[in-house]
């Protein structure tokens, strides 16, 4: 009966010293309470706690990676989507992530999706298509601002997907279209202007410089004249006439003296 005794007794005492030894490896911290009160964080290495009257609660100091769910969002313009994202964040401190907060991996989770819901109704959704980044840094501000109480800092958020019903889908096909047609009019309607503009210049131009025309018809005629298989009729401007018949005048004066 006493080597009975003794060998559960023996079992108790490695038990004991089995509880009291922990190991902590690089990226780990323990946060010690004695008798209930906040002693020190202790970390990383061997931690001794002294069993019963000691408690260590481990945490972890690597980045966290945190799925936010999907949510529903009405936008400002009133679309219905659905909205999922990724956080990433770290405890800097053990002893406020451990007591200043229940929970908090939860509670930066539900703290995550009421952000995302707040942030993203205040948009459109055209904003919530093109401008990404601009609402990934305002959500990490927000959510990096309320978990710094917890000893939390919130390094990035970013959304994953925006999933929009197949009636908006051919709403937004639409409005693409009709958004491409209308800058292909206006860059018509600029060529259109640019071309009227060269061509009261030119104008301007040949009535400065009569030469001009009569060289720019010229070449014209060598242009047309270039086509052996075509017939063309013409007329031929009186400025070329008039040097010649008046020639022929002179020409018959003289004849007639």
């Amino acid at each position: 009966m006493l080597e009975y005794f003794g060998f559960i007794l023996a079992i108790a005492v490695v038990a004991l010293i089995a509880s009291a030894i922990h190991i902590l490896r690089e990226y780990e911290r323990g946060v010690v309470f004695m008798l209930g009160r906040f002693w020190k964080v202790k970390g990383p290495g061997l931690v001794i706690i002294i069993p019963v009257i000691q408690q260590m609660v481990r945490v972890d100091l690597r980045t966290i990676v945190m799925d936010v769910p999907s949510q529903d969002v009405i936008s400002r313009d009133n679309v219905s989507v659905k909205v999922n994202a990724v956080v990433y964040f770290r405890v800097l401190d053990p002893e406020r992530a451990i007591i200043q907060v229940e929970n908090f991996y939860d509670a930066t989770s539900q703290l995550a999706q009421t952000t995302l819901r707040s942030v993203l109704g205040k948009h459109e959704l055209d904003e919530m298509l093109a401008e990404r980044d601009k609402l990934n840094e305002d959500i990490q501000s927000i959510l990096d601002a309320h978990t710094d109480a917890w000893g939390i800092k919130v390094a990035n958020v970013e959304i994953k997907h925006v999933d929009i019903d197949e009636s908006m889908i051919r709403a937004i096909a639409r409005q693409a279209e009709a958004e491409r047609q209308r800058r292909a009019k206006v860059i018509h309607a600029e060529g259109e202007f640019q071309a009227a503009e060269q061509l009261r210049q030119a104008a301007e131009t040949l009535v400065k410089q009569p030469q001009s025309m009569q060289l720019r018809y010229m070449q014209t005629l060598i242009d047309i004249g270039q086509d052996k298989n075509s017939t063309i009729v013409f007329p031929l401007p009186l400025d070329f006439i008039q040097p010649l018949l008046a020639k022929m005048e002179d020409s018959k004066d003289k004849n007639s003296k």
